[in-house]
């Protein structure tokens, strides 16, 4: 089995709207040797992938892929379904999946859906490695390479909070673009995009995140505000934090000023001991460290996302019980660390209690009588971790005044979405009434709690986050205008930004001319793809987009875009495509160019050449309005259309006419349009019919459109 290319298509592609990996695969001598002729193929391969039981492949019943690998089927249909188990193995869903034999003999085209160039391409790698191992009954290591792939996830894919933002996006149609390999990443395209950092955006505000790390500021703000925090103050040493603790009252707490996920932090201290013990452990954590009184109740964060309450989970303390055999840190390993709800991962709510790393939980064991090492005596019970256990949901349970009071601690802050940890005994009752408060307020809180909750539903808080950004008129897009065809294309693409420009938008141009955003040109070469149609997409200058699309684009890179509001197909020359990608066939030809169609938005429109009938076929495919062009106004096609209430753009009597109905409007003579100079080429013509369409589609203005056709002026005439 040899890779003869692999192709990252990154956007909407003749396969799926999703990114995907395309595999040429030469399965060589295999091609003769079905999985049912290869002794003990599909036993081993069963056995270690034993959950491909669920997939269902053509047979649509669960074990129906394992079925065809019984009866036989081909190395590159196993490889496709191999490859998105592993993935799946591995913490990175892909779910679609393709195989497909070319022209040549041997040669397929494998097919899997990829969140992560990287990862999948690892997978398919060791999807190969497997199978060949599988043939030629080799032992496989499917453990160790699951491994292997997890930690590529966890390097390379986006981290669960920043995850469940952008699926929360989706789910609301609006566009996504990864800036970086870490959690950068932006919704919405040019002019109306956001930028989301975890549980940050471009809202956050940066004062605000240095008042929220700064734990006295931030409680002396709340406390001229009337929101009730434990009374406390700076120390500078030990011995100044006992002096705090006698004036405070005991118990008290000690914590570092800028600490987080609950490190240094040591709570109802009662002794001088313990308080200036305390002390040494939050000055390694944080720069100063602050003394406060102790509140009784349990630990919660509230998270709140736009001034509203998202979610809410509480904490609980950690306990051993001894067995009078075992240590105290056996006992933390055997009681603790086996709870399914701990581990590493970043999917896990609750992290591993590795006591060597965790100075505060020795600190605490010491604070009892005991030793890490230390044998409990039978049914002896002592605490090993006060904090940092929140994971219980309790969203349900919050009282209206405590949502109201975390609300308010935000705003005073000045956070667009915060972390409130407070302090109660119940959570469903007033803080007045049971002396509660909030202790910390924090920038950038992590989800993961509220997503994979130890105990308690799930809470949505990725769509909280997209809904504070974007409102309910707001999908995060602009005009988009996409072209493809054969020929044409990029003087289309230049009189539709021109026409969109006038309107009054700074508008983006990638075509084969180079990439523009008004007039100003920022590259001179080909910008045809899918990597120029990013850049114009992450401009925030950029108010409306128009970028071409060749077969190339599409078969080689996908769309750059995921749904458009126009599609403008200007022809098809199937034979001008045939030899590339092996593309041998019309009909394959006609699923290349579709992609166009097939991203246009349910309220958008593709404009189509009536008089291609390959293109005008794809009407049929389209989700919005079509809009016909022609230079035969009596075409039969465009008149049952027009007579059915739809919309073209036709040629009559040396005139350009927008059909409407059983209206017909002449928009402009040829004669007025300078940049045809008198000329009648069938291309030059079917260039600004299709750019009417578009403008037309886009509601630009009958006047602009005149105008601007009349004072048209390629940028570099390119009809090819």
């Amino acid at each position: 089995m040899q890779f003869l290319k692999i192709l990252p298509l990154h956007g909407p592609n003749i396969w799926t709207y999703r990114p995907v990996l395309e595999v040429w695969l030469d399965i060589g001598a295999l091609e003769d040797s079905p999985s049912n002729t290869i002794p003990g193929f599909y036993e081993r391969l069963s056995s270690w992938l034993p959950s491909l039981i669920e997939h269902r492949c053509g047979i649509g019943e669960r074990g129906g892929f394992l079925l065809r690998v019984k009866e036989g089927t081909w190395v590159g249909h196993i490889l496709e379904h191999v490859t998105l188990e592993l993935q799946t193995l591995a913490g990175m869903q892909g779910g679609f999946g393709k195989a497909r034999s070319t022209a040549v003999r041997g040669i397929y085209k494998v097919v899997v859906r990829s969140r992560n160039e990287k990862v999948s391409r690892a997978a398919l790698n060791a999807g190969r490695d497997l199978i060949m191992a599988a043939v030629e009954n080799r032992p496989f290591d499917v453990a160790a390479t699951v491994a292997s792939l997890r930690e590529l996830v966890d390097d390379y894919c986006l981290g669960p909070s920043t995850a469940c933002i952008v699926d929360a996006a989706t789910e609301l149609r609006i566009p996504s673009i990864r800036l970086t390999e870490g959690n950068l990443v932006q919704l919405g395209y040019g002019a109306a995009q956001h930028r989301v950092w975890t549980a940050e955006t471009d809202m956050t505000s940066a004062i605000a995140e240095g008042i929220s790390r700064d734990k006295d500021l931030t409680k002396q703000l709340l406390q001229n505000c009337g929101v009730p925090v434990p009374e406390g103050r700076i120390v500078e040493s030990p011995e100044d934090a006992w002096e705090a603790a006698e004036d405070i009252g005991l118990p008290v707490v000690v914590k570092p000023s800028d600490g987080n996920h609950g490190r240094g932090v040591s709570t109802e201290l009662m002794t001088r001991v313990d308080v200036e013990a305390a002390f040494k452990l939050a000055d390694e954590e944080g720069s100063e460290v602050i003394v406060e009184r102790f509140i009784r109740g349990n630990e919660h964060r509230l998270l709140i996302v736009g001034g509203k309450l998202a979610a809410a989970a509480r904490g609980e303390s950690v306990s051993v019980i001894g067995d009078g055999v075992s240590t105290v840190r056996q006992l933390i390993d055997l009681q603790v660390n086996t709870d399914p709800r701990r581990g590493e991962a970043e999917e896990f709510p609750l992290e591993p209690l590795l006591i060597d790393e965790t100075p505060s939980v020795i600190f605490e064991i010491q604070r009892q009588g005991y030793t890490p090492d230390s044998v409990l005596p039978k049914n002896t019970s002592i605490i090993v971790q006060r904090n940092g256990n929140v994971a219980i949901d309790v969203t349900d349970l919050v009282h209206p005044e405590v949502a109201a009071v975390a609300a308010l601690a935000a705003r005073i802050v000045g956070l667009d979405i915060a972390g409130i940890d407070m302090v109660a005994e119940d959570i469903s009752r007033p803080l007045a009434e049971q002396g509660a408060a909030i202790v910390e307020v924090n920038a950038g809180p992590g989800l993961l709690m509220h997503l994979k909750p130890a105990q308690g539903e799930a809470r949505p808080v990725g769509k909280a986050i997209v809904e504070s950004l974007f409102s309910s008129e707001d999908s995060g897009r602009i005009p988009l205008v996409g072209i493809a065809g054969t020929h044409g294309k990029s003087q289309v693409a230049q009189i539709v930004a021109s026409l969109i420009q006038l309107s009054g938008l700074h508008t983006g141009l990638a075509c084969a001319d180079g990439l523009y955003v008004d007039e100003r040109q920022l590259d001179k070469k080909d910008c045809a793809n899918w990597t120029a149609a990013q850049k114009l997409l992450m401009n925030r200058k950029v108010q409306a987009a128009v970028i071409e699309n060749s077969a190339s684009t599409i078969l080689g890179e996908g769309l750059g875009y995921d749904r458009c509001q126009v599609g403008v197909i200007t022809n098809i020359e199937p034979e001008k495509h045939f030899g590339e990608y092996y593309i041998e066939t019309i009909e394959q030809v006609y699923n290349v160019m579709r992609t166009q169609v097939d991203v246009v938005l349910d309220n958008g429109a593709a404009v189509l050449n009536a008089e291609d009938p390959l293109v005008a076929m794809m009407a049929e495919l389209c989700d919005g309005e079509v809009i016909f062009f022609a230079q035969d106004a009596e075409l039969e096609i465009v008149n049952e259309h027009v007579a059915k209430a739809g919309r073209a753009v036709v040629l009559q009597d040396g005139y350009i006419m927008l059909a409407n109905g059983k209206a017909k409007t002449p928009l402009v003579s040829l004669t007025a349009i300078p940049a045809l100079n008198n000329q009648s080429e069938t291309i030059e013509i079917a260039s600004f019919l299709a750019a009417v369409g578009a403008a037309w589609a886009l509601g630009i203005s009958l006047d602009l459109i005149i105008t601007g056709i009349k004072t048209f002026v390629p940028k570099h005439v390119n009809i090819a």
